[in-house]
């Protein structure tokens, strides 16, 4: 067991390392990768219904974006909507001393209005998957994503084989625009944004065009063809595959193939082989897939909602076996959808995702604070909400960073949220009243390089016996993921099963329905860094809280993310 000397010596080395990090970048390893972003609206039919996509130079998902550990990565966004301010963030990327650029609007940015070019410069500190999307409203849904694929240094290597590898993102797609939702979400009566009405791999989709006008679905379009795969019997590929949905948690499935998990959000993980993989909102896996089947043919690869009850059609592409061509659908039936609600075996491959051997970072054996979060579904001044510990999040005008860097107090509430629920009389499988419901932009602040777990509690929404699964993710930040569990969190007895040996690190986190995830994060990266439900509408009804720590080891703000709030004019 580690002494309280060995946490101390494991904390001043992750002072060290940050330093090294920021201050200690090798010029004869470290490039400069640069890229040129033009975000506009565009017509665009990914699932042969036309409607409005915002793009990134003309595509969406949008250019992946290629870097080497230790790299800086400079991206000049130049915002052509027209009409709408921008922000975009780099998600996993923990932005090591620069926290203006994480790209959170509101927390750590004023937005990029129409016609301006903001640049963006971070340090990409470790190898992996990751995934970047825009950060403003709903705006994410609309097609504004894309991939980060970020290799080892030259003369390093993986602690696994491959010949090829590809980036797979999976998306679902609805045909109503983001204003239209967030009328609805804003509305009293409420009005829920539903089910989407297809499910994208790789930007690409089919809709029953059938079911609408054929002024406004074509399913001869070419901008809706099946998103194809090509592999060459015999070599093995490793698939980096993203989950970017606004709503829906996902299967993906390879029809005859095996799949193997070697990372997750970044980090290596004891392989695991699965027929199955379950994926949630801005998780980012590799999988090992091996072109070992029968060659003269092709086979379907397939993406299936689950932990809903939805009608919405499976999302199909094509792993197209060289020579046959990429276009030949198989004659095959696509694999079967998994069982929407068996949360047993969803909740079993989360458990059963571990930290590679001899790759561990082993954790601090005990925290000097406990936050128990409680998700709850709420009715706050005749609106529906969701909140934690019955406090819903806003977003203040002046951007946190600004706010607490420049000392403007006035700037959002100074009072903490809550950071526990009354744990002994909350019955979290009944639909509760939640009179005490209120709306806040308050923040938590960490004590620096402190050791903090979070336990994030699920329970029953406004519906009866519904209890929804939320990824909540963590920018600036990864965190020890050590444990899950059914029903609700017993604060005596269950961290006593943490697991403490060989933990995944991740920087998103599924909880499962009417369950449990046990968290631990050591607050060493100074910044304000937004915590939230990675779900569009949950976040936008309020599911979110902000952490601080460490700001006044910051040094001066760039100007360039001011402007808005009580920077206006500044």
């Amino acid at each position: 067991m580690a002494t309280g000397y060995g946490i101390l010596i494991l904390k001043l080395f992750g002072i060290f390392f940050l330093s090294f990090l920021i201050n200690t970048q090798s010029a004869e390893s470290a490039r400069i990768r640069r890229y040129k972003f033009e975000v506009k609206y565009e017509y665009k039919s990914p699932d042969c219904f036309e409607k409005l996509v915002i793009t990134i130079n003309g595509k969406s998902p949008g250019p992946t974006i290629r870097a080497q550990q230790g790299d800086t990565v400079i991206v000049e966004l130049k915002n052509n909507l027209g009409t709408e301010n921008v922000a975009i963030h780099w998600h996993g990327i923990r932005q090591i001393g620069t926290p203006w650029f994480d790209g959170t609007e509101g927390v750590t940015q004023c937005p990029i209005l129409p016609g301006e070019t903001f640049t963006y410069k971070f340090v990409v500190d470790r190898a992996g998957t990751y995934l970047y999307h825009a950060h403003y409203g709903m705006q994410r849904e609309s097609g504004l994503y894309g991939s980060i694929r970020v290799a080892l240094p030259d003369g390093e290597s993986e602690p696994f084989s491959y010949d090829l590898d590809r980036s797979i993102i999976l998306n679902d797609w609805y045909h109503k625009s983001t204003y239209e939702e967030a009328a609805g979400l804003s509305a009293i009566p409420f009005q829920w944004v539903g089910e989407p009405q297809s499910l994208l791999i790789q930007g690409k989709g089919r809709f029953d065009c059938s079911l609408l006008d054929a002024s406004a679905c074509n399913a001869s379009n070419p901008e809706c063809s099946l998103y194809s795969l090509t592999v060459v019997y015999g070599k093995t590929y490793r698939l980096r595959i993203s989950s970017i949905t606004a709503l829906s948690a996902l299967s993906f499935q390879i029809e005859g193939h095996n799949m193997t998990i070697v990372e997750a959000d970044g980090h290596y993980v004891e392989p695991i082989v699965v027929q199955n993989l379950f994926i949630y909102s801005g998780e980012t896996y590799s999988v090992l897939v091996k072109a070992d089947q029968d060659p003269s043919r092709n086979y379907w690869a397939a993406t299936s909602i689950v932990s809903r009850p939805s009608n919405t059609s499976q999302g199909l592409a094509i792993l197209n076996y060289y020579p046959n061509h990429p276009r030949k659908s198989p004659l095959t039936t696509p694999p079967a959808k998994p069982v929407w609600n068996d949360a047993d075996t969803r909740l079993a491959q989360s458990q059963t995702i571990k930290s590679l051997k001899g790759h561990v970072l082993i954790p601090p054996t005990k925290s000097e604070r406990v936050m128990v979060f409680l998700n709850t579904q709420n009715t706050v001044d005749g609106y529906r909400r969701w909140s934690v510990n019955n406090v819903s999040f806003n977003l203040p005008q002046t951007p946190y960073l600004i706010a607490l860097k420049e000392n403007l107090t006035d700037a959002f509430n100074q009072t903490s949220p809550p950071e526990d629920y009354d744990f002994t009389n909350y019955d979290i499988y009944i639909k509760q009243n939640n009179s005490n419901a209120t709306s806040s932009d308050g923040i938590h602040r960490l004590v620096f390089n402190s050791t903090v777990d979070i336990i994030l509690q699920n329970a029953n929404t406004m519906n009866v016996n519904n209890s929804e699964t939320h990824p909540w993710h963590l920018h600036g930040n990864d965190f020890w993921v050590l444990g899950y569990g059914k029903g609700k969190f017993d604060r005596y007895n269950d961290p006593n099963k943490y697991n403490l040996e060989n933990p995944i690190m991740k920087n998103t986190v599924a909880v499962h329905p009417y369950g449990w995830t046990a968290l631990r994060i050591i607050a060493n990266n100074p910044g304000v860094w937004l915590f939230h439900c990675h779900l569009e509408s949950h976040f936008y009804m309020g599911m979110a809280l902000v952490f601080e720590t460490g700001i006044e080891k910051l040094g001066k703000l760039p100007s360039s993310i001011m402007g808005c709030g009580a920077t206006k004019g500044k």
